[in-house]
C-alpha cells in the first residue's frame, strides 16, 4: 500500500508519519457530502474549506443516493461524483472516497439501497450473493471514475466499509473488488474504533473522537467515551462511536481497545466537527468544544487530522435518513444534516471554523517539522476524567525543538482558571523552564507554544503565544504568533540575539509584549534576522492564512474569505467588507481594495401570521430500544401550530447567498413551501438557518412553518441552554421568537 502497490507520485506511508512529495506532512481532511449539497454550492464550499486549512476532502459515496432502483444508477446533477473529484483537483484539494458499500452517515440502511437491504443474502460478509451485488456497484463506480484515480491523481485514499468489527477477510475481499473495478489509491483505510479487527497489512487503521454524541441515552450524563477526548492520551481507540448500532446490525460487540499499530502512525477520519441531532438526544457542540478535541489529538501525536463533518448538508427527499422505521435505534431529521459543522448546511460559519482555522494554519506551516516528532505526556497526568486541577498538556519534540500543547477547556463541566503554570522540559542538551515566572492559564485556553524554534539563522527559545504560521520574504522568515486571551505574550531569546521592537525586558533575555494591536518585533544575530508578528487574541480569531498563487498570505476578515480561481481574494460580507492583508515589505496590515457584487443589504424581519394554534401533544410518540421516537407527518399536520410567513417577492432577486434565520422553541419544526415539506429541524436551542434559494423560496406563493410543542414530560436530551428555557415553562414549550432574512454581499479583490 503506497509503497509496493498503488504507487503514487506524491503520497507515501511510513510507520511514524505521512509523506507528501518526499517530505513529512500532516494531512487535514474534512468531510463533505456532494450528494447532500446543491451542485451550485460545491465550489464555494470547497474554496471555503481550503481557506479554513483543509487539504483533503473526505466524502461518503452513498449507494442509496445513486442507485435507489436496481440497475438504474444515477450520476447526474449533485450525484456527479466524477465532476466533484475533478472540481476538488481544480481547487487544489486531495480526496478520500469512503465507498462503503455500507457507510452509515445517518443514512437509511447505512447507505444500502432498499433492494440491497431486502435481498436474501448475508450482508457485509463474503456471501457470494452479496459480493455479486457489491461487485456490480463497484464496477459502475469504477467506470464513472475511470482516469480519476491512479499514480498522479488527487484521489489519495479509499475507505473500505465502515464500523465493521470482526471481518478482516471481508474487508480484504472488498478491497480486491474495488481494485478490480479500476479504483486505486496510495492509502486504503478502514475504521478501527471499537476494537475492530482489520487487516493491517492492507489498510491503514483510522480513528475518531467525538466530545458528545446523539447515540447515548437521552438522560445519560456526559459519557466517559466523550470525556476522554478532552485529555491528552496515547490511546486512540474509542469504544463509544457506533455503539448504539452494534446490537442491531451485523458485526460483533466491541473488543477491548486497540493499541496503536506499529505499522502506521495514528490517523483520524472522524474527529468531531460538530454532531448530528437525533430526536431523543440533541447535542450542540460549541467552537471551543470542537477545537479542544482537535488540539488534543495533535498534541497526542496525530499524523492525520480528519473531521466529520466539516461542511453540513441536506438529505435528498424520499425519507433517506436513519430512522426507527428501518430498525435503527435513533430517529434523525428527514432533511436536516447541518451537523453543527464548522460550515453549516446554509454556508454559515460556526464558531468552530475560526478555532480550527488557527490549528490548521499551524499544521500547514510547521507540519513538516511536527510530523516526525513523537508525543510525550508529562509525568504528572490527570488522575481521571473527574480531575479538574491537573493541567492538561503534552510535548511534541525531536529532542531539541518542539511545541507544548495546552488544552484547558471542556464542555458541560467548566474548568477553573489554572494557577502557577510553568513547564520544565528535559531536552537532549538542556532543560528549558518557561515561562520565567509561573502564569495562570485561563479556562478556555487552547494553545501551541513553540520551544527552541529555529527561524532561519535565528532561534526563538520559547514563547507564551501560539505559533500560527510562518511567512517567507526574500531576506528573512516572519513568524506569526497568536496571543492567548488573558495571557501576556512573553518571548525568550538566546544569548547573542537582539530583540528590537515594542517589548519590555523582564530580565534573562525574556521580553513581554502588550498586544492591544498587532506587534512586529525583529530578532537579529550576526548571521541574520527574523521577524515575529504577534496578533492580539481578538484579531487572531479573524486571521486567515491563505494559500495564494504567490505563497501564503495572512489576511484579517471577520467574514468568509477565500482565494478565487483567478488567484484574487474573494468572499462575502454582512455589510461593506473589511479585509486587510499583512505586507511583509512594510511590516503592517494594509487594506484590501474590493469590488462588490451589489450594494450591501441589511437584515430584515419577516412577518408571520399564526394560522393555527397547537393542540395538546402526548409525552411520547413511541420508542425503540429505549429511545424516543420522532412524531410522524400525520402528528405534525394535526397537532403543530402553523405560521404563514410573508416572504417578500423581491427578496431573492439575483443569486446572492441569502439566509432565512428562524429562532424558535419547541420539539420539531418543518418548513412547507407551496405544499411541499422542504426542511425540518429538531429543536436544540440553536438558530435554524436555511439558504433561501436552496429551500425553493424564490417565487414561492405559500410559505408555512409548523412548530410542534415539546411536551413537559417528553424524554429528550437537550443542551443546557435549551433545557434551562424548557424549565422556565410550566407546561409544553412552543414559540416563534423571530424570523429574519439576510442576504450576503459577495465581493472580489480589486487590483485595478
Amino acid at each position: 500500500m503506497s509503497n509496493t502497490e498503488d504507487l503514487h507520485c506524491k503520497w507515501r506511508l511510513t510507520s511514524q508519519y505521512i509523506e507528501r512529495e518526499g517530505l513529512p506532512a500532516v494531512p487535514i481532511s474534512g468531510e463533505i457530502h456532494y450528494s447532500r449539497l446543491p451542485r451550485s454550492r460545491w465550489e464555494e464550499r470547497l474554496r471555503l474549506m481550503k481557506a479554513g486549512g483543509i487539504t483533503v476532502i473526505a466524502c461518503y459515496v452513498f449507494w442509496i443516493h445513486h442507485e435507489p432502483t436496481e440497475g438504474k444508477a444515477r450520476f447526474d446533477g449533485n450525484l456527479d461524483v466524477a465532476a466533484f473529484v475533478r472540481l476538488c483537483r481544480t481547487v487544489g484539494l486531495e480526496v478520500v472516497l469512503r465507498i462503503g458499500p455500507w457507510a452509515h452517515g445517518e443514512v437509511r440502511n447505512g447507505g444500502f439501497p432498499d433492494w440491497v437491504q431486502s435481498a436474501d443474502v448475508a450482508h457485509r460478509t463474503n456471501d457470494p450473493g452479496y459480493l455479486a451485488m457489491v461487485q456490480r456497484w463497484f464496477n459502475r463506480l469504477g467506470a464513472e471514475l475511470r482516469g480519476l484515480t491512479g499514480p498522479d491523481s488527487n484521489v489519495i485514499g479509499i475507505q473500505i466499509e465502515n464500523e465493521l468489527y470482526d471481518q478482516p477477510d471481508h474487508i480484504l475481499e472488498l478491497k480486491g473488488l474495488a481494485r478490480a473495478a479500476g479504483l486505486s489509491a496510495p492509502i486504503w483505510t478502514a475504521t478501527a474504533w471499537g476494537g475492530a479487527d482489520i487487516p493491517e497489512d492492507d489498510v491503514l487503521p483510522v480513528f475518531g473522537g467525538y466530545g458528545d454524541g446523539f447515540w447515548v441515552d437521552a438522560e445519560t450524563p456526559w459519557d466517559p467515551t466523550f470525556r476522554q477526548h478532552y485529555f491528552f492520551s496515547h490511546q486512540w481507540d474509542d469504544a463509544g462511536i457506533g455503539a448504539d448500532l452494534r446490537e442491531h446490525l451485523s458485526g460483533s460487540e466491541a473488543a477491548p481497545p486497540r493499541s496503536p499499530s506499529a505499522l502506521y502512525p495514528p490517523a483520524t477520519c472522524e474527529l468531531t466537527g460538530g454532531m448530528a441531532t437525533a430526536y431523543q438526544r440533541r447535542p450542540w457542540p460549541k467552537g471551543k468544544d470542537v477545537a479542544a478535541v482537535a488540539n488534543n489529538k495533535i498534541g497526542s501525536g496525530s499524523a492525520w487530522q480528519g473531521y466529520y463533518m466539516f461542511a453540513g448538508g441536506t438529505n435528498p427527499p424520499g425519507s433517506l435518513q436513519e430512522s426507527q422505521a428501518t430498525g435503527y435505534p435513533n430517529d434523525l431529521p428527514v432533511f436536516d444534516y447541518d451537523f453543527h459543522a464548522p460550515i453549516g448546511s446554509s454556508g454559515r460559519l460556526a464558531g468552530s471554523f475560526a478555532e480550527l482555522r488557527k490549528q490548521h494554519a499551524f499544521l500547514a506551516a510547521f507540519g513538516q517539522r511536527l510530523a516526525p516528532m513523537p508525543s510525550t505526556l508529562p509525568d504528572q497526568m490527570p488522575k481521571g476524567i473527574e480531575d479538574t486541577e491537573t493541567l492538561r498538556w503534552s510535548l511534541r519534540s525531536d529532542g531539541d525543538t518542539g511545541f507544548v500543547f495546552i488544552t484547558w477547556h471542556q464542555p458541560h463541566i467548566p474548568l477553573p482558571d489554572h494557577p502557577h503554570a510553568q513547564f520544565h522540559l528535559a531536552f537532549a542538551e538542556e532543560t528549558v523552564t518557561f515561562p520565567r515566572e509561573p502564569v495562570t492559564i485561563p479556562a478556555g485556553t487552547i494553545a501551541r507554544w513553540p520551544v527552541n524554534l529555529d527561524l532561519g539563522t535565528v532561534r526563538l527559545q520559547w514563547a507564551t503565544a501560539s505559533a500560527l504560521t510562518l511567512l517567507e520574504t526574500d531576506t528573512h522568515p516572519v513568524l506569526v504568533l497568536a496571543a492567548e486571551a488573558g495571557i501576556e505574550p512573553q518571548l525568550c531569546v538566546p544569548e547573542g540575539i537582539t530583540l528590537n521592537g515594542p517589548a519590555r525586558a523582564l530580565g534573562g533575555n525574556v521580553f513581554a509584549v502588550n498586544t492591544t494591536e498587532p506587534v512586529t518585533l525583529t530578532l537579529e544575530s550576526p548571521q541574520g534576522s527574523a521577524s515575529v508578528v504577534i496578533l492580539p487574541d481578538s484579531l487572531a480569531e479573524m486571521a486567515w492564512v491563505l494559500d495564494a498563487p504567490d505563497g501564503l498570505e495572512l489576511v484579517l476578515s471577520a467574514d468568509p474569505v477565500w482565494v478565487a480561481a483567478d488567484g484574487r481574494l474573494a468572499g462575502r460580507s454582512k455589510e461593506s467588507p473589511w479585509v486587510q492583508r499583512y505586507s511583509t515589505a512594510s511590516g503592517r496590515f494594509e487594506n484590501v481594495s474590493t469590488e462588490l457584487s451589489g450594494p450591501p443589504r441589511r437584515r430584515q424581519s419577516l412577518a408571520a401570521d399564526r394560522l393555527r394554534a397547537a393542540s395538546t401533544v402526548p409525552s411520547s410518540f413511541g420508542s425503540l430500544a429505549g429511545r424516543a421516537a420522532a412524531p410522524t407527518t400525520e402528528t405534525m399536520n394535526s397537532l403543530a401550530e402553523v405560521h404563514k410567513i410573508h416572504f417578500p417577492a423581491t427578496a431573492l432577486i439575483g443569486e446572492e447567498p441569502t439566509e432565512v434565520e428562524i429562532n424558535w422553541a419547541g420539539d420539531v419544526a418543518r418548513l412547507i413551501v407551496d405544499g411541499h415539506v422542504v426542511a425540518d429541524r429538531f429543536w436544540d436551542g440553536s438558530p435554524w438557518v436555511l439558504e433561501a434559494h436552496d429551500a425553493g423560496l424564490r417565487g414561492a406563493n405559500d410559505v408555512r412553518l409548523q412548530i410542534l410543542p415539546l411536551a413537559k414530560a417528553a424524554i429528550v436530551g437537550l443542551p443546557q441552554e435549551a433545557q434551562r428555557r424548557r424549565d422556565t415553562v410550566a407546561g409544553d414549550l412552543a414559540g416563534l421568537d423571530s424570523l429574519e432574512l439576510f442576504a450576503w454581499t459577495t465581493w472580489n479583490e480589486d487590483r485595478s
